[in-house]
């Protein structure tokens, strides 16, 4: 026999090590990435009060495209960019969420910052 490694619980044990590091607060909230096979998902949230300010994802009613490339996370990190400046938030930590930098997660994070946001 052999122990397959499990790909989801290791990206836990990154973003729990990432996580001891970064915390959001009002002043500047933590950009949360959540990505699965067919969607993508995004949240800025204060860590002090415990409270999600922002949040735009591929299910949403307005999105009516396939959320799993990365077109998608594109739109979504437009998305959720405009919806943090239309609240008055400019800065913002970062937070991969366990993932590797790179595909999905860049392109997001990449139109986040193109639409406004500062990280």
């Amino acid at each position: 026999m052999f122990n397959k490694q499990d790909k989801n619980k290791a990206r836990q044990k990154r973003h729990l090590r990432v996580r001891n590091h970064i915390s959001g607060t009002a002043e500047r909230p933590r950009l949360n990435v959540f990505r699965s096979l067919s969607n993508i998902y995004a949240q800025v949230i204060d860590d002090v009060n415990g409270v999600t300010l922002v949040s735009a994802s591929s299910k949403d009613k307005d999105f009516n495209a396939y959320g799993g490339n990365i077109e998608a996370a594109k739109a979504v990190g437009a998305a959720v960019a405009k919806r943090a400046l239309e609240k008055g938030i400019t800065e913002v930590v970062f937070d991969r969420g366990g993932y590797v930098y790179h595909g999905r997660v860049a392109a997001l994070a990449d139109a986040a910052r193109e639409a406004g946001l500062k990280f």
